[in-house]
């Protein structure tokens, strides 16, 4: 019977752990991936509105920084048959307390089937997890 019950808290505790919004490093790097899932849905403009300052962008800036966005993916499209997914990587995200900064680490996976993991400086802003 003791080791039901031992079981049964065991199950209790991974549920609550998964059912948890993880610490910053988690919540930064979820962030980060929402972000280039945007890149593989062709949604360039949510990319770019993840990043700090966006909001504030000049319109003939932004629109460069987006001609340099697609530019990105054409890019990609034309080395790796372009991005087809993106993946937290098994690295756990750091914390930078002296930059106040957490980088997150990506899984960018290619229509070749090639990957590159990739480190994103993430910064929390106004409640929410925005790249650097």
């Amino acid at each position: 019977m003791s080791r039901l019950r031992f079981s049964l808290i065991i199950f209790l505790c991974s549920l609550l752990w998964a059912c948890s919004d993880g610490g910053p490093e988690e919540q930064a790097a979820r962030a980060a991936r929402i972000y280039y899932q945007h890149l593989v849905d062709d949604r360039p403009a949510e990319f770019l509105d993840g990043k700090i300052g966006a909001d504030s962008l000049p319109a003939d800036y932004r629109a460069q920084m987006l001609a340099a966005i697609n530019l990105y993916r054409a890019t990609m499209v034309d080395k790796h048959k372009g991005l087809v997914d993106v993946q937290i990587s098994d690295n756990v995200a750091r914390q930078d307390t002296t930059l106040h900064l957490t980088y997150a680490f990506l899984l960018l996976c290619y229509g070749d089937s090639t990957q590159e993991e990739i480190v994103v400086p993430m910064v929390h802003h106004s409640d929410r997890w925005l790249m650097k």
